[in-house]
């Protein structure tokens, strides 16, 4: 079957993406994508911190409701915080997208398969919890949709789309996870939202 490169959809998703929305990536690939589309200040990829980057998408929905926050995730980081899809369809934050990229790999470990190749549904595990939104992307054509559906701000939105396996080089955000907290903090709340002890 043919899939959709991971790359080009989240380059989409993130095309024109101003200053309202807030990118919070899970471990290891997702991270990279968000960087090969281009750094910004109000990226957050995590590091060393898998299953993490729903709940903390949640924690930035619910601070700032009047922003945009779009998780980008895998399947083996979302597989690992299922429960998460219970807390935020109860919490029901209309700013949070959450968007995995569903390559039915765990792609930090060696490339095992996850259980997502073996028929595991996970918009269809959003929707039964409770998710206003869910959508399955399999084709370039409905990208656009998605993108639009991320910024009607008529979430919790939830998104599982087929992407392709493939290895692609490293483009690594900044590791020093000081720096990266400091730097999204400053980009959204302004230079007094740091201070130097």
């Amino acid at each position: 079957m043919r899939r959709l490169h991971r790359r080009a959809v989240v380059r989409e998703l993130l095309a024109g993406r101003g200053e309202d929305l807030l990118v919070v990536a899970g471990l290891g690939a997702p991270a990279w994508d968000i960087t090969a589309a281009g750094d910004h200040a109000l990226n957050f990829p995590m590091w060393g911190a898998m299953g993490g980057a729903a709940m903390i998408g949640l924690g930035l929905a619910l601070a700032q409701p009047k922003k945009k926050v779009l998780v980008v995730t895998g399947d083996g980081e979302m597989l690992m915080g299922i429960g998460s899809l219970a807390t935020i369809a109860v919490m029901k934050p209309r700013n949070l997208a959450v968007v995995v990229l569903d390559n039915e790999r765990y792609g930090e470990t060696g490339m095992q398969e996850t259980h997502t190749g073996h028929g595991v549904d996970l918009a269809g595990m959003a929707k039964a919890a409770g998710f206003a939104a869910t959508m399955k992307v399999a084709a370039a054509a409905q990208v656009g949709r998605l993108r639009r559906a991320i910024h009607a701000g008529k979430g919790p939105l939830f998104a599982q789309v087929k992407v392709d396996p493939e290895k692609l080089p490293l483009v690594l955000p900044p590791r020093e996870g000081s720096y990266l907290k400091n730097r999204f903090r400053i980009a959204l709340l302004g230079p007094d939202a740091v201070h130097d002890e």
